[in-house]
């Protein structure tokens, strides 16, 4: 048992003096860092659309409405009044607990490829003028999976908003818990659940956003604990997957299982917000919530 901590503490030293703790400046003005010309086929209709033009449009697609992935960073950016997001919980450094060969490679190209320390960010931020906390997840980084450090990360990110005594809002997507750190990647789940409990004992506001996909661990505790539930349309929501759920039961799943709508008429899902109309949405929610 001393060897290992002993190696995680030695793992942990030579990271902290080969990393640079850089703040990062969030863009003020609406500009998308997409190199120009770059073009992607919507999964829906099939058509080419400029990523560029997108970004006016939000990410959905002018042919069928389709809702595409967003980075976190563009996220925050059309949701959050402009200047307004101060981010909170930089600085921390994955490990690799089980010693997995190759996963201290891929956790650094992640970071060079979307500028994240880790696939969830959160900080102070107003919405239309309402201060709250937001906290969003990036499926671009390893599918937005819940390591340690991101359950440490959504943690703290109660843990702020009880002592700012403000309302939480976190955007969900992800594929799960993250394999590589086994059991500790497990462990989140109870963690970040508790945390929602505290922040819930203050009488504070939760509002859980689902974003596609949204599936295991991150959905089975504190994605699906929000004292109102919003998703985006068609969004994949979840434990297991569908052809998961067919091949264990033999049965053939409903039309739009595990889709927002589906979820929406069972009342999983308070309401399916289109992206276009969310940030709205949500100003309204906070402004109903600190008049009580």
């Amino acid at each position: 048992m001393n060897n290992l901590i002993n190696a995680f503490n030695k793992r942990k030293q030579e990271k902290e003096k080969s990393t640079v703790h850089i703040k990062r400046n969030f863009p003020k003005t609406n500009k998308i860092d997409v190199p120009k010309g770059l073009y992607e086929k919507c999964p829906k209709c099939a058509e080419t659309v400029n990523m560029k033009v997108m970004y006016d449009d939000k990410f959905i697609c002018k042919n069928c409405g389709e809702h595409f992935k967003m980075r976190a960073i563009d996220r925050i950016s059309i949701t959050v009044d402009t200047g307004s997001f101060i981010e909170k919980g930089l600085g921390y450094i994955t490990l690799n607990p089980l010693f997995q060969d190759g996963y201290d490679e891929k956790i650094k190209n992640y970071q060079k490829k979307t500028n994240l320390d880790e696939a969830y960010i959160y900080g102070y931020a107003r919405i239309n003028g309402s201060p709250c906390v937001v906290g969003v997840m990036d499926s671009y980084f390893l599918m937005g999976s819940m390591g340690s450090v991101v359950g440490e990360k959504v943690t703290r990110s109660f843990e702020y908003a009880i002592y700012k005594k403000l309302p939480m809002i976190i955007f969900t997507a992800s594929g799960g818990a993250r394999m590589q750190e086994g059991i500790y990647s497990l462990m989140q789940m109870a963690k970040t659940s508790a945390a929602v409990l505290k922040h819930s004992e203050q009488g504070l506001l939760y509002i859980s956003v689902l974003t596609h996909p949204t599936t295991g661990g991150v959905t089975a505790s504190f994605a699906s604990l929000g004292d109102i539930t919003l998703a985006e349309p068609g969004a994949l929501i979840g434990f297991a997957g569908p052809r998961v759920i067919e091949q264990t039961i033999n049965q053939k799943l409903p039309e739009g299982f595990q889709r927002s709508e589906f979820l929406k008429e069972k009342g999983f899902v308070d309401k399916v917000v289109r992206r276009s109309e969310l940030k709205h949405t949500l100003s309204k929610i906070l402004e109903l919530h600190r008049r009580y």
